[in-house]
């Protein structure tokens, strides 16, 4: 089922011609010569199962030089199993403008879920196999080191774009975890899990220990490997400590690996980081990683803000993106509290699209692009082009619903109406070059 040659392969051959090449040099105004480069560097990737070339989906490129992307999470819990959401749920995230889709299910059938949302979406689609491997014996702990692999390839069957996968979890990142002084200690599902089984089992993280098995099951598919953050610290005060740094290293050793293998990789990270530790974890993480794209959830710069989690994320995250962060996760307001819902969903995603679009005003290779539309947008302020302003809104329906509930009588909004500060000195002007002419 598998191609010859994997995306990566034919990039460094400088031979990638697929038609979706044209389509990513056009969203991003790159030169497809020049895609093909980064690609090959491992500098950029394009999240592609061999499927996705048979079954279209909208492709899409992470990493250096083209625009900052979304990524939305949609999956069951086992209080709550309602497929149909979750698929309503993923298609509200496309829409309202996610690049990627993730499903993150624990409860219920998990391949009718997994294949139900794929096949509702546009968008390239994610998933961490550990979730399914843990669901193959009675007691996660019970799982087989089959198992681990069993998942990863049934999911890379069905078409899956892009896995997480935590094969930085080891017994060396392990100790430095234990010996560390966390107030939360492990928040990551899948890296709890991993953690749990190595400990239960007195055995190594099959996921690190045959870590080239696990690329050729990925290469068969052409499927891409996103790095997962086992230790990503939970709360500010667990941030940047040695246990953290500890699997950044391991990940920059294990992105070598994948790149020799000829599988695209991408790398996550954290977490909760206060503000002024985030351009050192970005950095730092770039530079073990050789420039890897990176992916992150927020970083939320906060743990107070409960019900507004998506705003600390989208703080957190345009800081990040100024930095070097290529993909941002999400975060929802039902962050640390519930499972969120649809709305939840599309308020997230959102906030992240704004955030993206923050840090592409100063990214290189899409400065000048995400500057115009907030040209565009300044110069229909200007002339009180409301239609044009919705449309260029990362939310057109709600900005024009508002400004609909109160609309102003004078052209200007409701806010000052006829004291509008723009339409005072515009008027002036006006009326000062026609006594001048």
């Amino acid at each position: 089922m598998g191609n010859s040659e994997t995306v990566l392969e034919l990039a460094k051959k400088g031979k990638l011609d697929f038609d979706w090449l044209s389509e990513i040099a056009k969203a991003e105004g790159i030169i497809e010569e020049k895609l093909i480069r980064l690609i090959a560097k491992g500098e950029l990737i394009v999240p592609r199962n061999v499927k996705s070339n048979e079954n279209y989906k909208i492709p899409k490129a992470v990493g250096k030089l083209v625009s900052t992307k979304i990524n939305a999470n949609v999956g069951t819990s086992p209080d709550y199993v309602n497929v149909e959401e979750e698929v309503e749920k993923a298609l509200v995230a496309e829409k309202a403008g996610a690049d990627f889709i993730m499903d993150l299910s624990i409860g219920g059938n998990l391949n009718e879920i997994r294949r139900k949302i794929m096949s509702a979406i546009k968008v390239p689609f994610g998933t961490v196999p550990i979730y399914q491997a843990a669901r193959m014996a009675k007691v996660v702990v019970d799982m087989s080191e089959d198992d681990f692999f069993k998942a990863v390839e049934i999911q890379a069957k069905d078409g899956v774009d892009f896995m997480t996968i935590h094969a930085g979890v080891n017994w060396v990142s392990v100790e430095r975890l234990l010996k560390s002084k966390r107030l939360l200690g492990v928040v990551s599902r899948g890296g709890a899990i991993t953690i749990g089984w190595m400990i239960h089992n007195e055995k190594e993280n099959p996921y690190y220990k045959d870590f080239d098995y696990l690329l050729e099951i990925l290469k068969e598919y052409d499927v891409t490997i996103s790095l997962g953050d086992a230790f990503r610290p939970g709360c500010i005060h667990d941030a940047s400590d040695r246990a953290k740094y500890m699997e950044f290293i391991m990940l920059g050793e294990l992105v070598e690996k994948c790149r020799e293998a000829g599988v695209q990789a991408m790398v996550e990270g954290p977490g909760h980081v206060p503000l002024d530790e985030i351009e050192t974890s970005v950095k730092a993480m770039k530079f073990v990683t050789k420039n890897a794209p990176l992916y992150l959830l927020g970083p939320l710069v906060t743990d107070i803000a409960a019900g507004y989690d998506h705003i600390a994320a989208a703080i957190g995250g345009a800081v990040a993106g100024m930095y070097g962060a290529d993909l941002i996760c999400y975060v929802t307001p039902s962050e640390h509290l519930a499972l969120p819902t649809v709305e939840d969903v599309k308020e997230g995603v959102i906030a992240a699209k704004i955030a993206a679009h923050a840090a592409d005003l100063v990214k290189d290779g899409q400065r000048e692009r995400a500057r115009k539309v907030d040209y565009e947008m300044s110069l229909a302020r200007k002339n009180f082009d409301w239609k044009k302003q919705f449309s260029l809104s990362i939310n057109p329906e709600k900005a024009e619903r508002i400004w609909k509930a109160r609309k102003s009588r004078s052209g200007a909004c409701s806010m000052c109406g006829e004291m509008c500060a723009i339409k005072i000195v515009r008027e002036a002007l006006e009326k000062n070059e026609n006594l001048e002419s």
